[in-house]
């Protein structure tokens, strides 16, 4: 019972955390640990959790913003569409997580996870550019995209600087309370193991002869 807790709990602790920064007005505008958690999940949650636990938390803060914050249905065309492009590079970004793994230094983490946001601003963007009829679809809109955004909005390379520094520091939070936990199982079993070994090399006291009666 207490094995299962500990490997679960600091799962739970990353994929809490990351779904909470998704509140409005909490954050900064794109100040998000969702690409963190994406990263993270790839390069250190086991078999299919890895996959599916970030897109199953992404979903559902999906379907509670849209349906009570924005007011917006999930099942129109372009919602779908906008959303489909999002999870695809989501997917992209834990399948980056599992080529770096969780055997990395600490500083590979950290530099894996500002790759994904990376990657993540251009083709986010991208896909916005190609969706959007705000946006020629020339490469002048497309850069346009990239740095000033649509009129009447803040540019968007400040969302950029904020998902650069979120995703900097929640992979850096993340990495380090599941490398501590793995490190801290790993010194439990082996432990354990000493222990196991001590009680078997422990001599048996042999039982004293009786002495003869004459």
């Amino acid at each position: 019972m207490q094995e299962r807790r500990t490997h679960w709990l600091p799962i739970l602790l990353v994929m809490v955390a990351a779904a909470v920064t998704r509140t409005p007005e909490l954050m900064p505008p794109n100040f998000s640990a969702m690409i963190a958690l994406a990263f993270c999940a790839g390069a250190f949650f086991p078999g299919r959790l890895g996959w599916g636990l970030p897109l199953l938390t992404l979903l559902i803060t999906d379907v509670l913003l849209n349906r009570f914050v924005y007011g917006v249905s999930l099942f129109s065309p372009g919602t779908l569409a906008f959303l489909a492009g999002n999870y695809a590079v989501y997917l992209l970004v834990i399948a980056l997580g599992r080529k770096v793994s969780h055997r990395a230094s600490f500083l590979g983490l950290l530099g894996g996870g500002l790759l994904g946001a990376i990657a993540f601003y251009f083709l986010t963007n991208t896909i916005s550019w190609l969706l959007n009829p705000a946006y020629v679809k020339t490469l002048a809109g497309w850069l346009q995209s990239l740095t000033t955004g649509v009129p009447g909005y803040p540019p968007t390379w400040t969302f950029f600087l904020n998902t650069l520094a979120s995703t900097g520091l929640f992979t850096g939070l993340f990495s380090a309370v599941m490398k501590f936990s793995a490190a801290a199982e790993a010194a439990r079993e082996k432990e354990a193991e000493e222990s196991e070994r001590e009680e078997e090399a422990e001599p048996v006291a042999e039982p004293e002869p009786e002495e003869s009666r004459g």
